[in-house]
């Protein structure tokens, strides 16, 4: 006679629990701070979803390769995101229209988990991350004007502080520094890099 059967553990548990850790402020600026920000500065209200998928081997996070075809940030790593429409509610419809938009995600297939740390970056936005999961990995439908390809790494890798380095190049004449996190051919770095850092921060012992 069998035995009862024992509860599978929610691979999105740690996920969950990370939510309930402060963090530092993220910004573009932190590893710069020779710059000086103008006083009185108006920030552009944003939101990005980084959704968790069920993986082979965990949970995984989706990313997009932006089109190599945009005036900004053509080529770049980022999450499903934008800047906020007048028509949306609040930043977390911001959040699900734009991975609609851009991957195909259904909204109704979405759990919104939580918000991440608010991102401040150097064009001007403030960015609100709403983590959120998947119960089926994503069938991408990339919207080819604005996404070249959709594709997931590991959360095993984002979530390990090591894996993340510092660099620089010269931006407006001036050096810049930032956060890295390459992952196979993917160079993921910048606002989207600091992001996963956050959250990798969060998910530590």
């Amino acid at each position: 006679m069998a035995g009862p059967r024992v509860a599978e553990p929610d691979p999105f548990e740690r996920v969950r629990r990370a939510l309930a850790r402060r963090a530092p402020p993220s910004s573009d600026f932190e590893l710069n701070p020779e710059v000086k920000l103008p006083a009185g500065r108006v920030l552009r209200p944003a939101a990005v979803l980084v959704a968790l998928q069920p993986g082979t081997d965990g949970p995984e996070v989706i990313l997009t390769r932006r089109s190599s075809r945009l005036r900004h940030h053509a080529g770049q790593i980022a999450f499903p995101g934008g800047k906020r429409d007048p028509e949306d509610p609040d930043l977390a419809a911001t959040a699900l229209r734009e991975a609609r938009e851009e991957v195909g995600l259904d909204p109704a297939t979405v759990e919104l988990l939580g918000t991440l740390t608010e991102h401040e970056t150097v064009t001007g936005f403030t960015i609100t991350p709403y983590l959120a999961r998947l119960d089926a990995p994503l069938l991408a439908r990339p919207e080819p004007g604005e996404v070249d390809e959709v594709f997931a790494v590991p959360l095993s890798h984002l979530e390990n502080p090591v894996r993340y380095r510092i660099e620089r190049r010269r931006w407006l004449g001036q050096w810049r520094n930032y956060y890295v996190v390459p992952w196979g051919p993917y160079y993921i770095w910048g606002a989207t890099a600091r992001i996963l850092r956050g959250l990798a921060i969060r998910m530590g012992p």
